[in-house]
């Protein structure tokens, strides 16, 4: 029997405008000539955010009281800028860059963020508390291979700053099961200014 296709995924994120996405891309281009640089997964552009809730799969039916809550979470934080400087990893897992900017304006959004959902009844993912980052790369199931080196090969990483104006709640659609080098779709369910 065939197992059920996965299932979408929401989260609420601030996403970079495309002039931060492309310099992103142009600061990364050079992992590419490191050893092993073939069992690293870039993340497209589309999967490059800073999430500040992981909700997990949701009922359809609580969108709306969601929506509503995260329009007055997103009103009661100023627009506060932020840039992307620098890189780390999560072990031997993950790559990521590093935020900077006005860090607490960011921490109060995602707190702001995680109690609307809260209260719209889709609690944040308690294995997802909120870790400023943006993911760069994963490495491929399978293909151990250590990241320190990508990590100080982006010490210097440069992207931004961009003035932060609105979140928005992303749906993750988990690509096919079996299908060799599938991604994640993502599309945009909302968007709300940020208002202060």
């Amino acid at each position: 029997m065939a197992s059920p296709p996965p299932r979408p995924r929401l989260f609420v994120a601030v996403v970079p405008p495309g002039t931060v996405l492309a310099e992103l891309r142009r600061a990364t281009a050079a992992l590419d000539a490191l050893p092993g640089a073939d069992r690293l997964r870039p993340t497209e552009a589309g999967g490059r955010h800073l999430t500040l809730a992981f909700l997990g799969p949701s009922d359809p039916g609580r969108l709306d009281g969601l929506a509503a809550r995260l329009a007055r979470a997103a009103h009661r934080t100023a627009p506060f800028p932020l840039a992307l400087r620098g890189a780390g990893r999560f072990g031997d897992r993950v790559l990521w860059a590093r935020p900077d900017g006005d860090l607490d304006a960011l921490a109060r959004l995602a707190d702001r963020v995680r109690a609307a959902a809260t209260r719209a009844g889709l609690p944040p993912d308690a294995e997802h508390a909120f870790r400023p980052h943006l993911t760069l790369a994963r490495v491929r199931p399978g293909q151990p291979l250590r990241l320190a080196p990508y990590a100080e090969a982006l010490a210097e990483l440069a992207a931004g700053p961009w003035q932060v104006d609105e979140v928005r709640l992303v749906r993750s659609v988990p690509p096919p099961g079996g299908v060799p080098g599938a991604r994640p779709t993502y599309e945009t369910e909302g968007r709300w200014p940020l208002g202060g």
